[in-house]
């Protein structure tokens, strides 16, 4: 009797799905990272500046932006078969951070976007990311005409932890922006295994 080769295909792989935000100051860059790199057509919540606005929008140093995010910017993303990333960006102005603790929920991860003419617009997120033990990577935004500085003075600018991830990349750049999440989702792994290491070890 002659057998013909198995038809059965291999059952698709379900992916696992990750949730990272990407915050930062107003006008960073976060809306443009996330329409660089989804697959998908970004969700935006944007709207126009207005002159009412002026007196609490800072936007020394980004004076030709024209729009803001006021809820949140969404994309995704297939680093691989088994792995996908969905992006949430949050608003940069201060009146609305209340969205941040909405936005964080289930997080496993971060990226705080900077931008070394205004660097002192990031301090917020880093804090917000370090009280609440989120993982996360700066990622410095290099635009052009910005002032370039070395990786020590940045970090000692931030007070960045060491283990902290701090990456030079372009927004505009998918496979800058992709570089960049690849950090952030190995940072949030090994932090998740070294706690899971010191669970064990207390619990012996």
């Amino acid at each position: 009797m002659v057998f013909g080769r198995s038809s059965r295909r291999k059952a698709p792989i379900e992916p696992v799905t990750l949730k990272i935000l990407v915050a930062g100051g107003f006008g960073v860059g976060k809306t443009t990272l996330v329409g660089a790199v989804s697959e998908i057509k970004p969700l935006r919540t944007e709207e126009t500046l207005t002159e009412a606005g002026r007196p609490v929008d800072d936007i020394a140093g980004v004076e030709g932006k024209t729009t803001t995010t006021v809820a949140m910017d969404f994309g995704r993303i297939t680093l691989r078969e088994d792995l996908v990333l969905y992006l949430f960006g949050t608003p940069g102005q201060d009146r609305f951070w209340f969205l941040w603790d909405e936005l964080a929920q289930g997080a496993l991860g971060a990226v705080v976007l900077a931008d070394t003419r205004r660097l002192e617009d990031c301090f917020a997120g880093v804090d917000y990311f370090e009280r609440r033990g989120i993982p996360f990577a700066v990622a410095v935004n290099c635009f052009e005409g910005a002032n370039r500085f070395p990786e020590e003075s940045v970090r000692a600018a931030l007070d960045l932890d060491p283990e902290v991830p701090l990456l030079m990349g372009d927004a505009r750049s998918r496979e800058s922006v992709k570089d960049i999440l690849v950090a952030v989702v190995e940072h949030a792994l090994t932090r998740a295994d070294q706690v899971r290491e010191h669970a064990a070890t207390a619990g012996t």
